[in-house]
């Protein structure tokens, strides 16, 4: 999808940055930045940082960064089109109709059959649940308690035992096969077309914009496999989307409800737990942290209380610790699962389970003990040095010490005990180093040699871009000397060229010269930090003019030397030499 540009610049600065991310992150102004605690990553300090002058942000702790546009994609999990219509709609900009590249359009066009397709599909599910063919499938969620408007409300529907219905009313509606094999909906075999469902309640998959983009399905009968899910398609990604969120997100609860089932959300929803969420037929994924981190700090695990359930928690209690949300563990017991304690208990139960569930850490050290029989003496001490072990993941020696005393009086162990075995392990451990190593082993020293090398040429032409940005007047020091053309990393050269350009022309603009990476998410993120790379301030005038001075040369060096390889003829090369030997005598002042 193609916008002119000067619509998308005027939207990007109609909509200051500073007012844009205040919206989503707390800030405060140090110097002549912002600074708040990054929304995408967990951190402590402040690190996350918003530029009035660039009009961009930028991580220091996870690399995240960009301008007012990119921002609203990554919080919100918005399509380019999308963040910018909501920054329009903010700025009271009018986008025109949107031009297209024949990719983009292709694309595009696709995008917006599949969830038509799907939509249609999810209606005809609905359909088919209220007709005397589907009332299996209805006696089955009335069955479940389920009431028609909780019916209504999430979309469910039933999927006919007949094999291809579902195929034919699709091809009724004058979709080819080639868009229907796509869509996730059909199989399509050399003896015939099948419908993916068929005997099964229906479960329609909703992204956050209530956009029906993949269904769940759960055979009637014995049929196998019991949950049936679509596969992930142009519009649907199990890693990116959680089933309920479209409802959730909307929640004025501080936290969210995450558990393994359809059926748990809806009854949870249903029992006025509106902020549960669910991954779809899948693990708990890092992706499905950082989408739960855009509306939340704090989960509540409500998986089931069996042996499945606990180890479903345990995997996923670190991932979320590692994007900064805070977890819980709920005690269903002696119920399985959310729906059938409320079933059995009632909302008011629930939710006084909810006020009292456990500390994730203190769960995971519950889950330890089952491993040990504490009335064996040997048993019991490989206990405490497991927990002691466990103890040491926190790196903060004040946090470690808060848990500490909580375990110890949780597990009832002496706590000067716990505390002194605690410190033993940590100084006969100490810290495990990272070891980086290529995929075939130990990194030859000529590779490293040559990679390190390369490592430094990008960093020196990374690092020079960024003093003309935050220095313009350093242009005039260098002209003659080096150009758009001795960025050689292709990335640093296109960046270089618009950095130029836009020198000549009076104006350099980091924010705007983004845009055109927008769509490359790899790309903007490189872009990002090129113009956010740090420059040492506490360096005097002479230290800073040999810094710069160094770093110019570094890159016309560089610049020489492979156009020394590719020289054309020997008046070429000659020419090239001159330049390399006026390098040695090159001095370059910033006063």
């Amino acid at each position: 999808m193609y916008y002119p540009e000067d619509v998308v610049e005027e939207v990007r600065t109609r909509n200051d940055i500073v007012d844009v991310i205040s919206g989503y992150v707390k800030l405060q102004k140090k110097g002549s930045n912002y600074f708040g605690l990054c929304p995408f990553h967990n951190e402590k300090s402040p690190s996350f940082s918003v530029s009035p002058q660039k009009q961009m942000y930028y991580c220091f702790g996870c690399g995240a960064g960009g301008n007012a546009i990119t921002f609203v994609m990554e919080y919100e999990n918005y399509t380019f089109p999308e963040a910018l219509k909501v920054l329009a709609d903010r700025a009271g900009v009018h986008l025109p109709e949107v031009e297209y590249s024949k990719e983009e359009r292709a694309k595009a066009d696709k995008r917006s059959t599949l969830l038509e397709i799907n939509k249609l599909a999810a209606n005809y599910f609905y359909y088919q649940l209220h007709q005397s063919q589907g009332k299996i499938g209805y006696d089955y969620f009335r069955k479940r308690e389920l009431s028609d408007d909780t019916i209504r409300r999430f979309g469910l529907g039933f999927a006919n035992k007949t094999s291809n219905d579902l195929y034919q009313y699709l091809r009724s509606k004058g979709y080819a096969d080639e868009i229907l094999r796509d869509s996730g909906l059909v199989t399509m075999e050399e003896r015939g077309t099948y419908d993916k469902f068929w005997n099964r309640v229906m479960f329609p998959i909703m992204d956050v914009n209530n956009r029906v983009i993949g269904f769940g399905g759960r055979v009637m009968g014995d049929g196998t496999p019991k949950y049936l899910n679509s596969p992930e398609t142009l519009i649907f990604d199990k890693s990116r989307n959680l089933y309920g969120l479209n409802y959730a997100r909307t929640s004025r609860e501080k936290y969210m409800l995450a558990c393994e089932g359809y059926m748990d959300v809806i009854a949870m929803h249903q029992a006025g737990f509106t902020n549960a969420v669910a991954s779809l037929g899948t693990a708990f994924t890092t992706q499905h942290a950082v989408l739960l981190k855009r509306y939340t700090d704090t989960v509540i695990l409500t998986y089931d209380s069996d042996g499945a359930g606990v180890k479903a928690a345990l995997r996923a209690i670190p991932i979320l610790k590692e994007v900064g949300i805070s977890t819980r563990v709920l005690n269903l017991k002696p119920y399985k699962d959310p729906d059938e304690f409320i079933k059995n208990m009632g909302a008011d139960a629930f939710r006084e389970r909810i006020a009292n569930a456990q500390n994730s850490f203190l769960f995971e050290i519950d889950v330890l003990k089952r491993e040990y029989d504490l009335e064996d003496p040997e048993q019991k001490t490989k206990f405490y040095n497991a927990t002691a072990r466990k103890l040491l993941e926190f790196n903060e020696a004040l946090e470690r010490d808060n848990y500490t005393r909580a375990v110890a009086q949780a597990q009832f162990i002496p706590y000067e005990d716990l505390r002194r075995l605690v410190n033993r392990l940590g100084n006969q451990l100490g810290p495990v180093p990272v070891k980086r190593r290529d995929e075939d082993g130990a990194q030859p020293r000529e590779r490293r040699k040559k990679t390190e090398k390369d490592d430094g040429i990008r960093r020196s032409q990374r690092l020079l871009l960024t003093w003309l940005i935050e220095r313009p007047q350093l242009f005039e020091k260098i002209e003659g000397i080096i150009g758009p053309d001795d960025f050689r990393e292709p990335l640093y050269h296109e960046v270089a060229q618009m950095v130029f350009d836009g020198h000549r022309e009076g104006s350099v603009n980091p924010a705007g010269i983004l845009n055109h990476f927008i769509n490359d998410e790899e790309q903007y993120k490189h872009v990002a930090a090129l113009f956010n790379a740090s420059l040492n301030d506490s360096l005097n005038n002479e230290e800073q003019r040999k810094a710069f001075s160094e770093t110019v040369l570094k890159v016309k060096k560089n610049s020489l030397d492979e156009a020394s390889r590719s020289a054309a003829d020997i008046a070429a090369l000659q020419e090239i030499i001159k330049q390399q030997a006026a390098l040695k005598t090159l001095q370059i002042s910033i006063d």
